[in-house]
């Protein structure tokens, strides 16, 4: 295939000199100075990106609709050039261009770490694997999320020629070092590697605050997702049991807490700041990061023009019928209307870090939940269904929803498909919760047992990960349409009266195109 290339350290300098946010600048002397086990230790605490490409994820899935621009909607042309597919020229923390940057300085910092301790000893230190085993899975976690993004998801038929990302191992010193961009294939051999490499090394012994670093549970959760979407359901399903234990109920998110919780005028803030709790057993790594998501996804007007609204939460997802009925969550779905047409969860919490309190101005701020063990068991169950083991994966369905609902319902492969099979399927003016599956590793026969198990399991997902993009990566890996609707006003509320597009399985849309200033400085970009 075409040997893509390009110059990575001049392009992170071109987007260092165009942007006000902080990239790695690093000067070869002062590295030289992060010699000591303690110094590489801490340097580490910077493998962990602190912009997330949640919003992204979240605009671009089926998870919003375009309620237009009326009197009361505002919105930014960044989130119009997201939402609409478009070719992203605007800059904002979350864009394209911030978090690319970001995540190869994570990736940096972990090579950095990396060459440092092969100065001081060898993985089988006692004292040095745990620290190698944080790099290993740092970085490889940082290409992985870039891979989810910015190339196509994996799969067998394809991935030997779909453009990959290049795999950087080694520290970077120089302006014209040249890298293959080589395939999706060889971009998650690679990222495979790490994991192998790091997963028998990392350990909890020498965090403070360990949900903010490769903890070992964390290390085995994201081993979970990529084993899941590279294919292989042994491994996937393996790591999520070291993950979940012989209880997993005992390490879930306890949801009958969270919405035992006051509900006035703080509650949403009260609700995300505790479903984000550090002390929580389910939330494995935690971000702190730069953005507005926590103002995006929650009771404000701000940027409503793309919203999560009442239409599409009582047709497809958070109110919307189920096998098991619908509505019984503990910390159930929050309704505004009036100056918004919004349904949300409150999960994602709004934070303002003031730089000048006096003027009043200062960063957007948010934690972001990046691994848990809910998705970890979601993970699990999908890996049962598609090695077949249906009754497995009830197990685990009928964990989570008893779990986060009060419902007493039992979930079975034969009350699931004949749920489904008496559903209609989606249409763009016509929500279901059942939407045609076109995933490119395997052909699923329409009306069998194992789509109908895989579309509970995908509608458990989307309520497990609304808000936080989740439901955009199950979009790319099953080829779920996505509709651009836009909404009008009726006497019944908003319904969708008009489509402007719509993305579909092998769109070349579902990778994001890679940003304008970095295939300025010679990256080939995705095709279009």
């Amino acid at each position: 295939m075409k040997a893509f290339k390009y110059t990575l350290i001049a392009v992170i300098a071109v987007l260092s000199l165009s942007s006000c946010d902080k990239f790695l600048d690093v000067n070869p002397d002062k590295r030289a100075e992060v010699d000591t086990v303690e110094e590489i230790s801490a340097l580490l605490g910077t493998a962990y990106t602190d912009h997330i490409m949640n919003i992204m994820a979240e605009l671009m899935s089926d998870n919003i609709d375009d309620f237009g621009l009326t009197s009361y909607n505002n919105s930014s042309r960044f989130l119009e050039q997201v939402y609409n597919f478009e070719e992203i020229t605007e800059s904002n923390n979350e864009s394209p261009e911030n978090c690319w940057a970001d995540y190869w300085n994570a990736i940096a910092v972990s090579n950095i770490a990396l060459e440092e301790l092969a100065k001081i000893g060898p993985e089988t230190d006692l004292s040095l694997r745990e620290i190698y085993g944080e790099a290993y899975m740092a970085r490889a976690y940082n290409h992985f999320m870039l891979g989810t993004m910015f190339c196509m998801p994996y799969d067998p038929a394809n991935s030997k020629t779909d453009p990959g990302l290049p795999y950087l191992t080694a520290v970077e010193n120089g302006f014209n070092v040249q890298h293959d961009r080589g395939s999706v294939a060889d971009f998650y051999a690679a990222v495979e590697a790490d994991i192998e490499r790091g997963l028998p090394l990392v350990g909890d012994s020498r965090y403070l605050v360990p949900k903010y670093h490769f903890n070992q549970d964390a290390a085995y959760a994201f081993a979970t997702r990529f084993y899941l979407y590279y294919g292989k359901y042994d491994k996937a399903i393996e790591c999520a049991n070291h993950v979940l234990g012989e209880s997993p109920k005992t390490v879930l998110k306890d949801w009958a807490y969270l919405g035992s919780l006051p509900t006035g005028t703080n509650g949403p803030l009260l609700h995300a700041t505790a479903y984000c709790e550090s002390s929580s057993p389910a939330n494995l790594l935690l971000q702190a990061c730069y953005s507005s998501q926590g103002y995006v996804w929650a009771n404000y007007s701000t940027y409503n023009r793309f919203s999560h609204g009442a239409y599409l939460a009582s047709t497809e997802d958070m109110q919307a019928t189920y096998p098991w009925g619908n509505g019984g969550f503990y910390d159930g779905s929050k309704t505004y209307s009036g100056s918004m047409d919004k349904v949300i969860f409150w999960r994602v919490p709004r934070i303002f870090q003031y730089t000048d309190p006096v003027a009043g101005i200062g960063y957007l701020r948010t934690i972001s939940v990046a691994l848990s063990t809910d998705e970890t068991l979601l993970n699990r169950a999908e890996a049962y269904i598609l090695s077949g083991n249906y009754e497995a994966a009830c197990d685990d369905l009928n964990l989570w929803l008893h779990n986060i609902t009060n419902k007493t319902y039992v979930l079975t492969p034969d009350n699931i498909r004949s749920f489904y099979n008496g559903v209609a399927y989606h249409q763009w003016d016509k929500g279901s919760v059942k939407k045609h599956l076109h995933p490119a590793f395997k052909t699923i026969e329409e009306g069998s047992t194992e789509e109908c198990m895989l579309q509970c399991l995908l509608n458990c997902k989307r309520l497990e990960t609304i808000g936080f993009g989740g439901r955009w990566q199950d979009i790319r890996r099953y080829g779920i349409t996505v509709h651009r609707r836009q909404m009008n006003l009726t006497s019944a509320g908003y319904v969708p009266v008009s489509i402007s597009d719509e993305i579909g399985a092998r769109d070349p849309r579902l990778a994001l195109q890679i940003p304008y200033k970095v295939i300025q400085g010679g990256f080939t970009p995705n095709p279009r």
